[in-house]
């Protein structure tokens, strides 16, 4: 199948009618290519955990990454860390993307402890753990249920353990939240989008990824226990933070 088959193509035709987003095997097949052209600084993020991990992360610890999709975030502590440094287990809700990712990743990191499982993050039973990744993945949970999932991944990290959260937000001033916005389809204009697939796009989003902006997050944070949190990461309206539990 050549590069093309994979080309993110959903939004490119009119609909009559958006239907709400989903991570079925449509957008499994050209996920990669979405993420690239819709996701500012996703590629940095990557970079950074291996780096994050290689700081933070005891010898030998668990880490979790939650709402995986292909794995990518697994993908690059593999490709940065050695075998025995950690063991991991990823989870995603989605059938389609669960099973993609547990093909890749055991053909690309045979060698390293990794399971790919099936389950809703809102009810995983939690073992004890170095690091959690949560790479876009709280905004497609209800607002409401986002707190108690933090309080207990806190609960689930190891003392000096840490969290990574990166989401996509929102600015609290009408005015530079419009900016950003606006700079962000400028952005996924450049890769390639028109301007009835960024809209299109945005309708099957719509109360399906609800953003919050980086005060709620910090606040959140703190309220499951999370002492001391900053962003380490912001690219338009895209963003990543690290939360610590104290040794």
């Amino acid at each position: 199948m050549s590069d093309a088959s994979y080309r993110d193509a959903i939004f490119s035709t009119p609909l009559d009618r958006v239907a709400r987003f989903s991570f079925d095997e449509r957008v499994v097949a050209c996920f990669p290519d979405m993420i690239r052209r819709s996701v500012p600084g996703y590629g940095q993020i990557l970079g950074m955990l291996g780096l994050i991990a290689g700081r933070h992360l005891r010898h030998g610890a668990h880490v979790y990454d939650l709402g995986c999709s292909l794995g990518a975030a697994s993908l690059a502590l593999a490709g940065q860390l050695p075998a025995d440094a950690f063991r991991l287990t990823a989870v995603d809700i989605s059938p389609a993307m669960v099973a993609r990712a547990r093909e890749t990743l055991a053909a690309e990191c045979p060698q390293h402890a990794i399971d790919v499982i099936e389950g809703d993050i809102r009810t995983l039973d939690y073992r004890p753990s170095g690091m959690v990744i949560l790479n876009f993945t709280l905004q497609f949970l209800p607002p409401e249920d986002r707190e108690t999932l933090l309080a207990r991944l806190y609960a689930a990290l190891e003392p000096g353990g840490v969290l990574i959260l990166s989401e996509k937000v929102i600015d609290p001033d009408e005015r530079d939240n419009a900016w950003r916005v606006e700079r962000y389809h400028d952005f996924k204009r450049a890769n390639g989008y028109s301007d009835m697939e960024i809209s299109q796009k945005r309708t099957a989003l719509e109360n399906v990824l609800v953003p919050d902006t980086l005060e709620a997050h910090h606040a959140r944070l703190a309220r499951a226990g999370f002492l001391r949190s900053l962003t380490w990461f912001q690219y338009l309206n895209f963003a990543s933070l690290i939360a610590f539990k104290e040794a």
